[in-house]
């Protein structure tokens, strides 16, 4: 007499290869903008995924130039560099990353 109920069974054991090399729900391809609120009316722009032949230091100084407004450089252990800005920098950024020939397809804003 055997007991079928004590058999190992892995119903996706098979599958599992495949689920790993299609990279579901990536955003490795997008350039994000995002905003953070800090204490009060104070908000912070967050901006990661930029390409890596871009020069983030040099983008960073046409940013606080062009905006009139501070910034810094992030480095993230998820995310890589991060480039903050004060304020709310949003459509600035991206109408400047349109205008330096980035295809708005890959920049997400988000946001309130």
């Amino acid at each position: 007499m055997s007991i079928q109920n004590l058999n190992t069974f892995d119903p996706f054991e098979d599958e599992g290869a495949d689920v790993i090399d299609q990279d579901v729900g990536s955003q490795q391809n997008y350039i994000h903008i995002r905003i953070q609120q800090r204490n009060g009316r104070k908000t912070l722009t967050t901006l990661q995924g930029v390409p890596k032949e871009y020069d983030l230091k040099k983008l960073l100084k046409a940013f606080k130039k062009e905006f009139a407004c501070n910034g810094t450089l992030v480095e993230d252990e998820e995310l890589g560099q991060v480039i903050q800005l004060q304020g709310d920098q949003r459509l600035k950024i991206s109408n400047f990353l349109v205008e330096e020939n980035i295809p708005k397809s890959t920049i997400k804003v988000h946001g309130f």
